[in-house]
């Protein structure tokens, strides 16, 4: 269910990163022609828009708990239309929805500049940590029992789902992972 929560929250930054972050990116490379100063009402709202689409970039790719297509799915786009357009630049300038708008010009600045690649790469990061694909069943326990990284097997009674911890509290056993897949290393 979080992969498919997590494609919604790709189709999200994908049209945050276009429309917040490219209409963002115009106005503040066009500010020095217009005389106006980044502390403008207008340099502070475009540097606003780029700081919060970057804002959720972030959350999406640090975030343990998400999936990690929610990050890696715009920024598989993003590298392949680098690559587009370093093979046929016209075609990629053409392949851009609303050019003319701000945000068009926006993604056309980024993709020209080469940081379209590099946000592509930090983006794809995810995509490559095996704990971000599968999450344990009782998550939200560890949490708060505080037995993350407790790898601590003794069962004393058998029963298999709590045990004492030597104070006379009970705690709850940590949920096994799956083991991984065969060339991968383990979490």
């Amino acid at each position: 269910m979080r992969h498919w929560i997590g494609l919604g929250l790709a189709v999200a930054l994908a049209a945050t990163l276009f429309f917040g972050a490219g209409w963002g990116i115009t106005r503040l490379s066009a500010l020095p022609a217009e005389g106006l100063t980044m502390t403008s009402i207008r340099g502070l709202s475009s540097l606003g828009a780029v700081a919060g689409a970057g804002l959720l970039l972030g959350i999406l790719i640090a975030a343990p708990r998400v999936s990690p297509l929610a990050a890696g799915l715009p920024g598989l786009v993003l590298l392949a239309w680098t690559a587009l357009f370093s093979v046929s630049g016209t075609l990629a300038v053409r392949l851009i929805p609303m050019r003319q708008d701000p945000s068009g010009a926006g993604l056309h600045a980024v993709l020209t500049n080469g940081v379209a690649a590099l946000l592509g790469f930090a983006m794809i990061f995810p995509l490559f940590v095996p704990s971000r694909w599968w999450q344990s069943e009782s998550g939200e326990d560890e949490i708060k029992d505080g037995n993350i990284g407790d790898d601590d097997d003794d069962d004393d009674d058998g029963d298999g789902d709590q045990d004492e911890d030597g104070g006379g509290r009970k705690r709850r056993r940590r949920a096994r992972r799956p083991p991984a897949p065969p060339g991968l290393l383990a979490p």
